[in-house]
């Protein structure tokens, strides 16, 4: 296989995901959720560090990045979170806002994955945003993928 060939493959799942993350993230919202709908992650706690009182306008939308050779998809809507990675059984739930005068993100996985539990915005405008993550992961850069579709020339981080 041909490195264009692997990253168009890349680019059409990462944009498969993107666009069912985000179609997951905007049902949890409402009522009428069933149970194949309904994610099994546990409830975020922010016990000790404040909660999330507002989200930022720049942290909305979908988001994506690589990380070992797996995609990784992060949704941004109102005050909540997702996140998928690719080989992940589970996907993560939580929040996502001002906290403390920081931007911050805090997930749960259901599967009790601990990588990215809480993440500090260092940065963030409409094309990119960097995360330090707590734990292993550190800082990852994600890009803005507008609509559940990716970028029109790939970023840096996802040519291999």
């Amino acid at each position: 296989m041909t490195s264009a060939t692997a990253r168009v493959r890349t680019a059409a799942v990462a944009a498969g995901m993107v666009g069912a993350l985000a179609a997951l993230t905007a049902c949890s919202g409402g009522g009428g959720k069933t149970a194949s709908s309904t994610p099994s992650a546990t409830p975020v706690s922010t016990s000790g560090s404040g909660a999330v009182t507002s989200a930022s306008g720049k942290l909305q939308g979908s988001w994506i990045t690589t990380s070992g050779g797996k995609i990784v998809a992060l949704v941004v809507s109102g005050k909540k979170a997702g996140l998928f990675v690719t080989g992940q059984k589970d996907w993560c739930q939580g929040a996502a806002g001002k906290e403390a005068g920081m931007q911050m993100i805090h997930l749960a996985c259901a599967d009790g994955n601990k990588q990215r539990v809480t993440g500090m915005v260092e940065s963030v405008d409409a094309k990119s945003m960097k995360v330090t993550w707590s734990g292993r992961t550190g800082q990852e850069t994600y890009t803005r993928a507008e609509g559940g579709k990716l970028p029109a020339v790939p970023p840096s981080h996802l040519k291999k």
